[in-house]
């Protein structure tokens, strides 16, 4: 017996978006979530707050509007989500600098405004710090991680997907996989995982790593919304 499973609806996130016209472009591709890295200079590409206010009045509504902050610093991610206004804000920097407890006073402060929070996926603790999350954040990133790096992501390699379908599996938040993930992978990563959504930031940069590249964008969104069938 052969069951079939539809992806249509899957959702697709793209970092980083750096200007109002990329944005309305990858809206226009298909892309759900438009996401853009906002920060005080701290880390390397962050955008203002008032240039991320810029790129998102170009997003339409029935589309999210995804700020990521790098920072451990609940007042800085605070000020950030009042300028900037974001549907979500997407909590990047490394679990053992910014706690569940954290996170959790930080939806206190901001009831309205949805809670993604990247898990690093290593290995088996990797499901406890995803379990930490419950009644906390309403979706889960999953991405690769070096030890020791203060944010999580943007290494442009994939993670061991079989941990990342354990917490889909077992941990009941929305979960959105990331980690080096292109056209040419991303169908792979879906049947293996089963994900809410699909991210995709430095497979689907132009060469100069500088903004997107609307072909591999394009390639992507297709293959991550594709119709599967599975035996």
């Amino acid at each position: 017996m052969q069951e079939y499973v539809t992806l249509h609806d899957m959702l697709v996130q793209i970092y980083e978006v750096r200007t109002p016209e990329e944005a309305a472009a990858l809206v226009r591709l298909g892309v759900d979530h438009v996401g853009v890295l906002i920060g005080e200079g701290a880390f390397p590409r962050e955008l203002s707050a008032e240039r991320a206010t810029e790129i998102f009045a170009a997003v339409p509504a029935g589309k999210r509007c995804v700020a990521l902050s790098l920072s451990a610093e609940l007042g800085e991610i605070g000020r950030m989500i009042e300028q900037a206004r974001p549907d979500i804000v997407q909590v990047g920097a490394a679990v053992e600098i910014f706690s569940a407890a954290d996170t959790r006073a930080l939806k206190a402060e901001f009831p309205r405004v949805l809670i993604m929070r990247s898990i690093p996926v290593v290995d088996d603790t990797s499901i406890e710090w995803a379990r930490a999350y419950q009644q906390i954040a309403d979706f889960l990133l999953l991405d690769s991680h070096d030890p020791g790096d203060r944010q999580i992501g943007a290494l442009g390699r994939p993670h061991d997907w079989s941990i990342s379908r354990r917490i889909v599996d077992e941990v009941g938040i929305p979960a959105i996989l990331a980690g080096g993930l292109g056209a040419e992978n991303v169908g792979a990563a879906i049947a293996a995982v089963r994900p809410a959504g699909v991210d995709s930031k430095t497979k689907t940069d132009r060469a100069d790593g500088i903004g997107k590249d609307l072909e591999k964008v394009r390639r992507f969104v297709a293959a991550a919304k594709i119709t599967t069938g599975r035996q």
